[in-house]
């Protein structure tokens, strides 16, 4: 049943973008939901620490990925180790947050943990049969639902070593056959097809070495699904049953932080900002906007239908819903434009520093702040907040132990301050419940 429920969403997502399609089966299969089988009905608007917080449970080590779900299960990723020396897969029971079972694989590229550096950030991939974890390390392995190890690849030692200064970032996608999988450094750097069922590689693409930690997104034109790659100076789309080249896009600058989101019909928005010392800034302002693929004498185009100059989003991916686009950068400020145009609509801030890209539900977009804010406000085109709520307490947060690397320099010791405390990272959406994750604790919330 499970199978075929997830064939079915899959299928549907693939063809017609981010459609919702009601289920009773809850599924959050992959980074920012790509595939998502769910209802929107029941989701809370407010909460507190005491209220409508079903649970809340500590995991072993530290993981900057987002949760994935299916049916009544939760997995997520951590690190443990002065050295990463564990990398860790753990799954929860969705009604009581209880561990149902944990797996450990050894870390076979051991680097210096610190807070400036990926620590498990690639979210997994999870279908019908299994879940598939990839490390920054570029260990790969899969699991049962019931935890049994199905296979293990190890690309670092493959195709790397990956060596890049802040680590690996990038989370892979799927299709119903295939995991992608992007290994970005300065140095070697790939784009791979995996399957699924074996973790054998089907095909291989070499990459430019750039320094980037997007991850690559699934994009269907015309029923063939396209492997879409922002990232550090191009957009790129491949096919996703040989890995050929289809079409590239390189009048972007900044793109090295979030995912395309596929908007249907072969439309999808990309989002860039300018560096931490001001590099990318012009190209950054003409790279904020919808893409457009499209056929033209037998050949695969790409174009830019509109940007926005003053959207400048950070790590969170922009949205779109019922017509309307969605930018938070860093500080909290949103941006919602008129996605068929591009028109800027209104420019608010919204509580705190988003991080996690929002989710849409109904007349609602939620914005998951950074020190665990959520500010609500009513979709449309006005802006109307109609929920604030803290997810936490910060004294019932312990603080983040430093490490040497982390204060090895004036430059580290800065990022230390901006990465030490409590950080949301992602969001899973159950069919009555919000699963959030930050480094060391996993949230319920439900009303």
């Amino acid at each position: 049943m499970f199978k075929k429920l997830f064939v079915l969403g899959l299928a549907i997502y693939l063809a017609t973008s981010s459609t919702v399609v009601a289920q009773e089966v809850a599924v959050w299969p992959a980074f920012l939901g790509a595939g998502a089988v769910r209802t929107d009905a029941v989701l809370p608007l407010q909460w507190t620490p005491s209220e409508n917080l079903a649970w809340q449970v500590d995991v072993v080590g530290y993981g900057q990925s987002s949760p994935v779900l299916w049916g009544d299960q939760v997995f997520v990723t951590s690190v443990e180790g002065d050295k990463k020396e564990s990398f860790h897969t753990t799954c929860l029971d969705l009604k009581t947050g209880s561990e149902v079972w944990r797996k450990t694989l050894a870390n076979s590229s051991p680097v210096d943990s610190s807070l400036y550096v990926s620590r498990a950030a690639p979210t997994p991939v999870i279908d019908a049969d299994r879940i598939i974890v990839q490390f920054e390390s570029g260990d790969c392995v899969a699991y049962s639902h019931a935890g049994e190890e199905l296979w293990t690849r190890k690309l670092g030692q493959d195709h790397g070593p990956f060596v890049p200064e802040f680590g690996l970032g990038a989370s892979p996608c799927q299709t119903e056959s295939h995991v992608f999988v992007l290994l970005e450094q300065d140095g070697p750097s790939f784009l791979l097809a995996l399957v699924k069922a074996t973790g054998e590689t089907t095909w291989k693409v070499e990459r430019e070495p750039r320094s980037s930690w997007s991850s690559p997104a699934i994009v269907t034109v015309a029923g063939m699904p396209q492997v879409v790659v922002s990232s550090a100076g191009t957009v790129l789309g491949y096919a996703a049953e040989s890995g050929e080249e289809l079409w590239k896009f390189d009048d972007v600058g900044g793109n090295t932080a979030t995912t395309p989101i596929d908007h249907g019909q072969g439309q999808f928005l990309i989002a860039a900002s300018a560096g931490r010392q001001g590099e990318n800034a012009v190209s950054s302002k003409k790279s904020n906007g919808l893409m457009q693929i499209s056929q033209q004498a037998g050949k695969w185009v790409v174009e830019r239908k509109w940007i926005s100059e003053d959207a400048n989003p950070s790590w969170a991916s922009p949205i779109i819903h019922a017509g309307l686009a969605y930018w938070v950068n860093r500080v909290g400020v949103v941006y919602c434009l008129d996605a068929s145009t591009g028109e800027a609509v209104y420019t608010q801030r919204s509580k705190q520093s988003c991080w996690a890209t929002p989710v849409a539900i109904g007349d609602r977009i939620y914005f998951f702040g950074k020190e665990g804010v959520t500010t609500v406000i009513k979709a449309g085109r006005e802006f109307e907040v109609i929920a604030e709520n803290q997810l936490w307490n910060p004294e019932d947060i312990q603080p983040v132990e430093l490490s040497e690397a982390d204060q090895a320099n004036e430059e580290r010791r800065r990022g230390a301050a901006m990465f030490g405390g409590p950080t949301v990272y992602g969001v899973a959406v159950a069919n009555q419940s919000f699963i959030v994750r930050i480094g060391q604790r996993v949230y319920c919330i439900r009303e």
